[in-house]
């Protein structure tokens, strides 16, 4: 909540008339606040008594007027310091403070002084760093009138607060410009924050760059790590000391894509702060140390949608608002990946609650490609509900004349060459099978060679009168024309019309080069337009794998596709980087065949079903090509995951420690059951290995402890007691979270399943 910190005629300690403090010279303007809409608080300073060297000398006492601004959710408290005219500043980001916490006193007791190398005002960057006062970081904004520069002079004008929020007005006056900084925090301690920018002038005004975040960074984080990666090698982690440069992450090719612009993690010890941009276009993201002399020890984290120039210019009397970022902290990295997931859940994800349990699917593409027929699809779907499979989805390849991948993007009609009789047929043997019947889609893009693009070449992203380069053969259709989008939706609601179509694969196999402005934008209108229409349908968003994974696309969508790469040695990295952020319920977690097509890679299909299951499960292979052995443990893990569903994706993801770096796990809790995933992946150095210590348990409590059956094959005879672990050990949870359990001796490429049932007491 936000509240106001004290009345106009109270004191900042209740039981005192006046805090007494040595003031460096700067410091008055560093934290001291003028009376804006909240109610003020009084305080008084004292210099010292003698001289010192940059520090005020004498007696005189200077009377200041404070204002405070305290923002709390369930497990965190953001401080604000308000100076009417000023920049304001967050002088607290940290766990929640107790109720009666002095805030002068706090702001305070990290105030600097000025050392001779800077301004004598030291620079202040607070909410929205500009390039005034000696700051030499990044700007928040960088604006232009016709072709030059325009430098601003943005006080802060005044504050509005309510429940959970608070909105902060500068203005500059001489620029013509008004920006408002908008910060919000839930009971789940995620802060969402906002930049809107307004042109009070009678000219256009040119926005360049303008930070949808500007945090300064509480100075005890030290260290960082920045996500990278590429096609099918999604979320790959970097880690340094923030240090001199700072960094900076930027994705120019009209999605997020790869390179991890919209994605951050600050270390200060255990304690992490995660930052992420809701948007699903161009994306940057800047992290500056304090090297450059702001002044008090604080880097600042900004990030924000990209543009290229000219592409946002706001005629007199025009607003823009940036896409939200989202930050919170927490005392480690599975609490902060926790409060992401019940964000996600409750304020993100769209209608989670009439969802129903998350469908295992099989996907047409690893098993046929484009080699489709209808009768060879039956037989697909018969193999599929075989083995339990609830979902049946049909790939690249059923329109237009799509025989390969060279032709026929846009034209999204029912091929009569694979389907002579329509897909009624088919949709009718798979609902009679008790599947669900799903469907692939890339609207967004355009063959040439396809009859849309003879009809309307204009109609594809291009730079007149110049060359048209294509990637996988195809084109880039302009999002933001209304025409276009019009047409998807006119060809997509007919197919959703006249077939009981419950699922929807959207996917995006190309960057936009060239890009133009609307994308972005012209993407979540054709989204929302399509749900709006057909609110039951599920979508799933891929792009090349997890080129396209953000909360701006999850308030649109149900599920995201984490990388094309399925092999689960692969995954077992590629799944915990993503749930950093996002729950396990819309990371599509699919058993791919083996060898892997990708890493060419062979492994058991325990070890395969296992990883699997931690995440929406799914099949990307072709059960008739399976061993009856394959088959019999696939189908074994695909009901094991119906039982444990419920508990994965409604829990508290756990990531679980361990000293060998060839192990890894991790574990959720929901409720009284448990269930964790721990896998060898590479030979272990030692025989012993030490135990695994699971978490999120209550000390006290005990636990009935087992291991799932079916048991990795290739372990199995060296598990010690077995019986025992069938009839289940009981343990307290602070004996399976300090002494942990020592699993069996372990080939590579193995992993095992440990169920927990907390007992009655």
């Amino acid at each position: 909540m936000v509240s106001q910190v004290a009345s106009p005629t109270s004191t900042v300690r209740p039981t005192h008339t006046a805090i007494w403090i040595m003031l460096p010279v700067g410091m008055a303007s560093n934290i001291a606040c003028f009376p804006l809409n909240s109610c003020a608080v009084t305080a008084h300073w004292r210099a010292p008594d003698k001289p010192c060297g940059g520090f005020i000398t004498g007696a005189a006492r200077e009377r200041l007027r404070v204002d405070f601004i305290r923002c709390d959710g369930a497990a965190l408290t953001l401080v604000f310091a308000l100076e009417a005219g000023g920049t304001g500043d967050c002088v607290y980001c940290g766990l929640r403070l107790p109720a009666d916490e002095g805030l002068a006193a706090l702001a305070a007791s990290h105030a600097r002084g000025r050392h001779e190398s800077q301004p004598d005002a030291p620079p202040r960057p607070g909410l929205l760093p500009e390039r005034k006062g000696g700051w030499s970081g990044a700007p928040a904004l960088v604006l232009r009138r016709n072709g030059q520069a325009v430098d601003t002079d943005l006080r802060l004008e005044n504050c509005d607060h309510a429940e959970g929020q608070a909105t902060f007005a500068f203005v500059d006056p001489v620029a013509g410009v008004a920006v408002n900084v908008r910060w919000q925090i839930s009971a789940g301690d995620i802060v969402s924050a906002t930049c809107t920018i307004s042109n009070r002038s009678e000219t256009p005004l040119e926005v360049e760059r303008l930070a949808a975040l500007a945090l300064p960074v509480p100075a005890r984080f030290t260290e960082f790590t920045t996500f990278s990666g590429r096609w099918a090698a999604e979320m790959q982690e970097h880690s340094s000391a923030i240090a001199a440069g700072g960094i900076m992450r930027e994705s120019a090719i009209g999605k997020p894509g790869f390179a991890g612009a919209g994605w951050v993690l600050l270390h200060a010890g255990e304690e992490t702060l995660g930052a992420h941009l809701a948007w699903s276009g161009d994306a940057w993201l800047t992290l500056a140390p304090d090297a450059q002399g702001s002044g008090d020890g604080r880097a600042m984290l900004m990030m924000g949608a990209g543009w290229s120039r000219g592409e946002v210019v706001l005629p007199p009397g025009e607003s823009y608002t940036t896409p939200p970022a989202v930050f919170s902290l927490a005392p480690d990295r599975s609490a902060l990946a926790q409060a992401f997931h019940v964000h996600a859940r409750t304020e993100v994800l769209p209608s989670r609650a009439t969802w129903g349990p998350r469908k295992v699917h099989l996907n047409s593409w690893e098993a046929l490609g484009f080699n489709l027929s209808e009768g060879g699809l039956m037989a697909l779907a018969q193999s599929a509900a075989s083995l339990g499979i609830e979902r049946f989805v049909l790939d690249d390849g059923w329109f237009g004349g799509r025989r390969d991948d060279t032709s026929s993007l846009g034209d999204w009609t029912v091929s009569p060459d694979v389907f002579p009789n329509g897909l009624d047929p088919l949709i009718d043997h798979v609902h009679a099978l008790g599947m669900d019947f799903g469907l692939w889609v890339e609207p967004e893009m355009v063959s040439p060679d396809s009859d849309l693009y003879r009809q309307h070449p204009d109609w594809c992203l291009h730079v007149e009168g110049g060359a048209r380069p294509t990637m996988r053969g195809q084109l880039a259709l302009d999002m933001a024309r209304t025409e276009v989008r019009d047409y998807l939706f006119t060809r997509l609601d007919a197919l959703l019309g006249e077939h009981p179509i419950a699922y929807l694969k959207w996917d995006h196999n190309r960057d936009l080069f060239p890009s133009g402005p609307g994308q972005a934008e012209g993407f979540y209108a054709l989204l929302d337009r399509l749900r709006a229409a057909h609110p039951r349908v599920e979508i799933e968003s891929c792009s090349s794998g997890g080129g396209r994974i953000d909360f701006g696309v999850l308030t649109r969508t149900h599920r995201v596709w984490p990388s094309d790469n399925n092999d689960a040695i692969e995954r077992l990295r590629i799944i915990p980087a993503w749930s950093q952020f996002l729950p396990l319920e819309v990371l599509g977690s699919h058993v791919g065949p083996s060898p892997n097509p990708i890493t060419g890679r062979r492994l058991d299909m325990d070890f395969r079903a296992k990883v699997a299951m931690f995440g929406h499960m799914g099949v990307e292979a072709d059960p008739a090509r399976m061993t009856e052995k394959d088959r019999a443990t696939l189908a074994a893990h695909i009901a094991l995951y119906k039982q444990w569903r419920g508990v994965l994706h409604s829990g508290a993801l756990h990531r679980l420690a361990h000293p060998d770096p060839n192990v890894t796990g991790m574990m959720v809790t929901h409720g009284e059951k448990a269930l964790s995933l721990v896998a060898q992946t590479e030979f272990s150095p030692v025989f012993d290995a030490a135990p695994v210590r699971l978490a999120g348990l209550e000390p006290e409590a005990r636990y009935r402890v087992t291991l799932p059956e079916p048991w990795p094959g290739k372990a199995r005879h060296y598990l010690a007691n077995p019986d025992a672990w069938r009839q289940g050990l009981t343990l307290s949870g602070a004996a399976l979270m300090g002494h942990g359990l020592a699993l069996p001796l372990t080939h590579p490429e193995t992993a095992w399943l440990i169920a927990l049932e907390r007992l009655p007491q």
